[in-house]
């Protein structure tokens, strides 16, 4: 299943790190929803951090902090991949990438991906800024022509495409000055069995109603605790009802200590010792086997997974390509 993004409109070339209209490299683009959910969590993980620590002015609230990452995929021929990404670290004083952190992910992808490739790198924001163009020529060591992904947080109801724009770069001459300058290409989100099931699963897990989760648990939990508060007030109406009936302050109404007594037969004797063993007993082996039947459960569900995430992958172990060395 793909969905085709719209053509990004022109903007004019302000500086060295301007976006012309669109791309002329004649390359396909396939973009995973994975990508967009890892970018989207990220700027939310970070954006939350600072909101409780409590950091900045009125200023850094209004623009929420940027996020960096790489993302990585294949290239086969003209068309390219972009399957997952990770993040990476900004040093803040000198706004540069920290290059022993980088290079450990990359190991550490590596050998869980053998097949993927770093591809380019995201970030989030409007617009593209000046100083990404510095972040991006750091990663043409890795590969020399990378792309460059940016996420739009800002929410825009109009809005009915994704706020989510491809650049690559290319070397323009402005004002008699070659300039390397972002360029805006076309992209198709692209899925595959696994995602579907996940954004499946995330769909179902979305309140119908437009509550959050959270919302509806505490909702749930209010409405045992006024269940037990209440069960508990009625128990203590009845109990001192019967102490006034025993002490002769009231009549005594056999009728009702009929019903008492049948709903007291109803209850366990609990501190009985008898009592005590037997309920052990049967509850460590209904325990046993609730364990026991979970596990089975748990060991199923995640055999399953384990199969689908191998008959996804499959369709790419033969598959070879990449847009630059993978270090």
């Amino acid at each position: 299943m793909s969905t085709p993004s719209d053509p990004a409109a022109s903007v004019q070339p302000t500086s060295t790190a301007s976006t012309a209209a669109s791309s002329s490299s004649g390359l396909t683009f396939k973009l995973h929803p994975l990508v967009i959910v890892n970018v989207s969590d990220h700027h939310t993980r970070v954006k939350a951090q600072a909101a409780c620590s409590g950091e900045g002015s009125s200023a850094q609230k209004q623009e929420p902090p940027r996020v960096f990452g790489c993302v990585i995929g294949v290239q086969r021929g003209r068309t390219v991949e972009i399957f997952n990404s990770f993040e990476l670290v900004l040093d803040p004083v000198t706004g540069t990438l920290e290059r022993a952190f980088l290079e450990k992910k990359q190991e550490l992808y590596k050998k869980v991906f053998p097949d993927f490739y770093v591809l380019g790198w995201y970030s989030t924001g409007s617009d593209v800024q000046d100083s990404d163009m510095l972040i991006h020529k750091a990663l043409m060591d890795i590969n020399e022509s990378p792309v460059y992904l940016l996420l739009n947080p800002a929410i825009n109801h109009s809005q009915k495409d994704l706020p989510v724009t491809l650049n690559e770069s290319e070397l323009h001459v402005i004002d008699g000055i070659p300039q390397l300058i972002f360029v805006r290409s076309n992209y198709t989100i692209e899925t595959v069995e696994a995602e579907r099931i996940s954004v499946d699963h995330v769909a179902h897990l979305k309140p119908s109603d437009g509550g959050s989760a959270a919302t509806q648990l505490a909702a749930h939990l209010t409405g045992i605790h006024s269940a037990i508060k209440m069960l508990n007030s009625r128990v203590r109406v009845i109990h001192q009802y019967l102490g006034a009936m025993q002490k002769g302050d009231i009549p005594l109404d056999n009728s009702l200590l009929r019903q008492v007594s049948s709903l007291v037969r109803r209850l366990p004797a609990m501190e009985s010792e008898k009592f005590q063993d037997e309920f052990l007993t049967e509850y460590n082996d209904t325990l046993l086997m609730t364990y026991l039947a979970v596990f089975t459960n748990c060991s199923s569900t995640m055999n399953e997974l384990v199969e689908k995430f191998n008959t996804t992958y499959e369709r790419t172990t033969a598959r070879r390509g990449g847009r630059g060395a993978f270090m």
